[in-house]
């Protein structure tokens, strides 16, 4: 048996349940993950409210469809498979169990083939709890959408969070020239992560101070492509990972007129095969010393909630992870 968060019903952090569960066991072609540390992201607090409820077509619609939550995950291999070949126990790995979720437990089985890979060197188990979500998010929202250049200049708004703290040292990694957008208490932080100049959005309207940007990533949703339009270069591009309806009608009008785009993308739905090819290039990326996993908090499994509540107030820098006794 291990100990698992359960939840049967959307809502306030309070779902969570503490319960004892059977450990998974593994097929042919899966691997058993004993986890140190799961990651606690926005995305995860949308899930557990199904808000927006388009989201809920994934998740579950009248309730969640998986009683254990959580996607992001690192850990050790302690069981595998007979037709496993890539793992073997005792390899620390890390990733993102998209499929089936399962994360906030002592063990997660996975798939060989599914978005999982070996933990590089420069990573710490907390720091690679959160890798998926912040830096392959940000790796997808700022190459497949944005078409990201040497010499751009790139607008990184909430850029202190998971996806934002990724996506400057990604940017930066391709040589754009990054300015981020965060609150006062982050300025610093920010600039350590190796921004050009930093925006505090209590003070400035990055859209009101005349400079033209070629890329936009909104990280947090919280500014619309209206909003940000008149920010944008001739051909420049806005891209949110925050699903809207405000999103989705500027997607459909920039598809036909003008040369500004508004983009969107799900990319927990993007094929595995894509995922896991970002998955292999962010790897390459930590390991050339351009990114570095930061951890705001961590809190036992047992106080999930608490770290729900936490990464719910908005102010998170860098990532959030629960860690499960063992």
């Amino acid at each position: 048996m291990m100990q698992a968060m359960i939840t049967t019903a959307y809502g306030s952090p309070e779902v969570f349940k503490l319960n004892q569960v059977a450990e998974p066991t593994v097929k042919p072609n899966e691997i058993r993950v004993r986890i140190k540390a799961a990651a606690v992201t926005k995305a995860c607090t949308m899930m557990r409210t199904g808000k927006p409820y388009i989201g809920r077509l994934f998740t579950g619609l009248p309730k969640p469809k998986h009683r254990i939550s959580g996607t992001g995950f690192a850990g050790v291999v302690d069981a595998v498979g007979a037709e496993v070949t890539r793992f073997k126990v005792g390899d620390s790995v890390f990733g993102e169990n998209i499929a089936s979720f399962g994360t906030y437990a002592q063990f997660v089985r996975v798939p060989e083939d599914g978005v999982v890979a070996h933990m590089p060197d420069a990573l710490n188990y907390d720091a690679a709890a959160g890798m998926c979500d912040g830096g392959v998010t940000s790796l997808n929202f700022l190459k497949n959408l944005g078409e990201i250049k040497a010499g751009q200049k790139v607008l990184i708004n909430g850029a202190s969070g998971s996806l934002g703290s990724a996506a400057v040292q990604i940017a930066k990694h391709y040589g754009a020239e990054v300015v981020g957008v965060c609150g006062p208490s982050n300025v610093d932080f920010v600039k350590s992560l190796g921004a050009d100049s930093v925006i505090d959005y209590t003070k400035v309207n990055f859209a009101e101070t005349g400079n033209k940007y070629d890329l936009i990533y909104d990280t947090v949703g919280v500014r619309s492509f209206g909003d940000c339009k008149v920010a944008l270069t001739d051909s420049g591009r806005y891209v949110s990972p925050v699903l809207g309806g405000a999103i989705l009608g500027a997607m459909v009008y920039t598809s036909i007129f003008g040369k500004k785009k508004a983009m969107f993308s799900a990319t927990g739905a993007l094929p595995q095969k894509e995922i896991k090819r970002l998955l292999e290039e962010l790897v390459d990326i930590i390991e050339a010393g351009h990114l570095q996993g930061y951890v705001d908090r961590s809190y036992p499994l047992q106080q999930l909630a608490d770290a729900h509540k936490y990464v719910d107030m908005g102010h998170k820098r860098g990532n959030v992870v629960v860690v499960p006794s063992l």
